[in-house]
């Protein structure tokens, strides 16, 4: 029994990864993961692994990482199995890299967090995530937006893995502080939580070596067992729309979801220079050229 409120159980869960493993196992094939495991169920202390145990079977994927002082053994989910056996292992959550352990310090997904602090509610998450995903449309990078399951959104960029994750932070951080300039009342890039009042934090952290991010349709260890679910722009708008609107408790609801389309599969999107990107913010912020020395 992984979520005793809900009567939701590992063998609900493993049910649940296999049903969504067409659509959940792309978005994580390649990347080393963080499992977020359970084993007392999402009331008990929660094991936040990277290693992957001697004792998993050999056909589950792993990758040797480094680390300051060594390497870390990740999994890399690439098949419906390895993520119906992680849920077998109580892993409720997998957390991935935003680079793939081929080039993994060459990310290919850039990330911006969104979570509501101080008075803000989703309503300003929601405007936030406007706000990120336009400018970033505007300098000719296509995003997708997705809910986390939690309290927040995720916009995320697809990138052609040719910077490094420094350069890609260091652009983020930029579009922050352009986005902060424009609005400076709703949005902050201001890690400290005290100093944020009720604005929404642009959380570009995630974007860093060995960093993760929530993966697509993973289950949250949350009452009601909420997924993070793909969404298209156009749901941004959906009255409706909540970081936990889908959940395992309310399966009939979740499953409706999942035989429609899938949000994300609108074409094909292909990743995009994070260089160039940066040349057009410089033209359309020029207080950033001159900041720079350009």
């Amino acid at each position: 029994m992984l979520f005793p409120d809900d009567g939701i159980t590992k063998s609900d869960l493993a049910r649940y990864y296999r049903r969504v493993a067409t659509r959940a196992v792309p978005r994580l094939r390649g990347r080393p993961l963080m499992m977020e495991r359970h084993p007392d169920g999402i009331g008990g202390k929660p094991l936040m692994q990277k290693n992957a145990p001697d004792y998993f079977p050999d056909w589950v994927h792993t990758a040797e990482m480094s680390k300051e002082g060594g390497t870390v053994r990740h999994v890399v989910c690439d098949n419906a199995d390895t993520l119906v056996y992680l849920a077998g292992q109580a892993s409720v959550t997998q957390h991935r890299w935003l680079s793939k352990a081929d080039r993994p310090r060459n990310p290919d997904l850039l990330v911006f967090d969104l979570d509501p602090s101080g008075g803000a509610d989703f309503e300003d998450v929601r405007w936030a995530a406007s706000c990120v995903g336009g400018l970033l449309e505007e300098v000719d990078l296509p995003t997708r937006l997705m809910t986390t399951g939690s309290r927040g959104l995720h916009v995320v960029a697809a990138l052609d893995r040719r910077a490094d994750f420094d350069t890609v932070r260091d652009f983020a951080r930029r579009v922050s502080r352009v986005l902060v300039a424009r609005h400076p009342d709703r949005l902050t890039d201001e890690a400290r939580k005290a100093a944020r009042g009720d604005r929404i934090y642009l959380d570009i952290q995630r974007n860093a070596y060995a960093q993760t991010a929530v993966a697509p349709y993973a289950v949250r260890a949350r009452p009601g067992g909420p997924v993070a679910m793909p969404v298209s722009w156009s749901e941004l708008n959906d009255s409706d729309l909540a970081p936990d609107r889908w959940k395992l408790a309310d399966m009939e609801a979740l499953e409706k979801r999942l035989r429609g389309e899938d949000p994300w599969s609108e074409g094909t999107v292909r990743g995009r220079s994070v260089r160039a990107a940066d040349r057009r913010l410089s033209v359309r912020a020029p207080e950033l050229r001159d900041e720079r020395g350009r």
